[in-house]
């Protein structure tokens, strides 16, 4: 059994491969869709569906002979279990803002077996949406082999709706296309949704990096 939610495209709506949480399926840097339940799968680019206010995961059983083997191998996990270091690398992103607009900062932490690097990058004037995308970028940056795994784990509901559930970009348009077009680089990248503040390590390490970036700019 798969989880599908319905969303616009082009001129009606179809469903949409999604987590149990409702975010949509990315495989390759293409989401599968059907027509009708049970119906032959398509594919086509995040940006092309959109999100249909009020529409929660359903649930139905495989197409018969529909899902190709490629998708059906590339299906991300759950979204709640973040792969050790050992299986995927890690990207724990965090965005700081002063004011709102106001000075920012990104901070990345990476993980990978026993690599690990750090990103402190002063980004000047903008907002916290903007260093947000910006912190998951420059993670995605420091991946120099696309076949890889990536886990992307940010507390940002805004960065999880933009490239996970097709929403819409109202402002920061380029930098959401330019942040699609390298999440569709990767074989296989799932952003994962973290609460922020709560006491992750991680977490609170990325979102320190971001603050310091801000502070040494002073």
């Amino acid at each position: 059994m798969k989880f599908w939610i319905r969303v616009s495209f082009r001129d009606g709506e179809v469903l949409a491969r999604c987590q149990p949480d409702g975010a949509l399926v990315v495989e390759r840097g293409f989401v599968p869709f059907c027509y009708k339940p049970n119906g032959k799968v398509y594919s086509t680019r995040m940006d092309r569906l959109q999100a249909i206010e009020g529409a929660t995961p359903e649930r139905y059983g495989d197409p018969d002979n529909a899902v190709s083997k490629a998708a059906s191998k590339s299906a991300p996990k759950p979204s709640a279990a973040i792969r050790p270091t050992d299986e995927a690398v890690q990207l724990w992103t965090d965005g700081a803002c002063t004011g709102n607009p106001g000075p920012s900062g990104a901070g990345v932490l990476y993980r990978y077996g026993e690599d690990e690097r750090v990103v402190s990058e002063y980004l000047g004037q903008g907002t916290n949406n903007i260093a947000e995308l910006t912190a998951i970028l420059r993670g995605l940056e420091l991946v120099s082999d696309a076949t890889l795994p990536v886990d992307v784990m940010t507390d940002s509901a805004y960065c999880i709706g933009l490239l996970t559930k097709g929403w819409k970009a109202k402002a920061n348009q380029e930098l959401v296309a330019t942040l699609r077009t390298k999440m569709a680089e990767f074989s296989d990248v799932r952003l994962i949704k973290v609460k922020g503040h709560a006491g992750i390590p991680e977490n609170e390490r990325a979102d320190e990096l971001a603050r310091l970036a801000i502070e040494r700019s002073r």
